[in-house]
């Protein structure tokens, strides 16, 4: 019905986007009615993303004659920013933008230069940055949950934790659980997303490159291939962002900083 509305590609694009926009807006204005408040945040959210990813397309176009290595200069600004984004799910705990964007170019940063060393992914900016941004975004969503889940655990468990130091535990030793706990959660994701991959979604890569002539069964695996190197991402930021996150939960002298009544939520 929209394609004949409109006729012109950027005016359908804005109607789509209106669209699907008012539908998540409707499922905010329902979970409203159960007590949760999430209207400003979603709708700050969804201006922000279209706002931005209309500005990246427009580089990207602006990038297509640049040298190569713009590709792997423009990642760098992401992981920065998604630094950023990561770090207000974890607000409480200190130094937590320094964890986030130092495990996200940790584990992001290092399958990209890995796999594009390798040439799993072409080192052009039409492969890499849009690769390279998915490798980057899922460390990020990866690395909210897993300080978001410390976060809660630590401040859910606080007489637990400080109960183990005064008996002598270590403070690694005091918030292993939780440590261990958020590292599974964090990885849930990604490993149902490589569980369901061809059964209960068809990822986008992959129908792009059949439309854009690719042979189906390498299109199928190559998909297959980026989902493994989000994993790995994901994973490998998540396990140095909760290694680091350790040493910021405790002072000098092993005493708990994050509190429940000093929390910010």
């Amino acid at each position: 019905m929209l394609k004949v509305l409109f006729t012109n590609q950027i005016q359908l694009g804005l109607a789509q986007a209106a669209v699907a926009a008012t539908l998540a807006l409707l499922v905010i204005l329902l979970a409203r009615g159960r007590g949760i408040h999430l209207e400003v945040e979603t709708l700050v959210a969804m201006v922000r993303g279209l706002v931005q990813i209309v500005i990246v397309g427009s580089v990207l176009l602006l990038l297509l004659r640049s040298p190569r290595w713009m590709g792997a200069l423009l990642l760098v600004p992401m992981m920065i920013a998604a630094g950023g984004i990561s770090a207000r799910r974890a607000k409480d705990i200190p130094g937590a933008f320094k964890i986030s964007a130092l495990a996200i170019a940790a584990g992001a940063g290092f399958v990209i230069a890995l796999m594009t060393l390798l040439g799993v992914i072409d080192v052009g900016i039409t492969s890499l940055v849009p690769v390279g941004s998915m490798l980057i975004a899922n460390a990020m969503n990866t690395n909210g949950l897993a300080l978001n889940r410390i976060r809660a655990d630590v401040l859910a468990h606080t007489g637990e934790i400080e109960t183990a130091l005064s008996l002598g535990a270590s403070a690694n030793a005091a918030v292993a659980p939780y440590v261990q706990a958020s590292y599974q959660a964090s990885l849930i994701p990604a490993i149902d997303s490589l569980r369901s991959l061809g059964i209960v979604w068809i990822p986008g890569l992959m129908a792009g490159m059949l439309l854009s002539g690719a042979r189906p069964v390498y299109a199928a695996i190559y998909q297959f291939v980026v989902l493994t190197m989000i994993f790995a991402a994901s994973g490998l930021t998540s396990l140095v962002s909760t290694i680091m996150v350790r040493g910021n939960l405790f002072s000098a002298a092993d005493q708990l900083l994050m509190q429940p009544g000093a929390a910010g939520s």
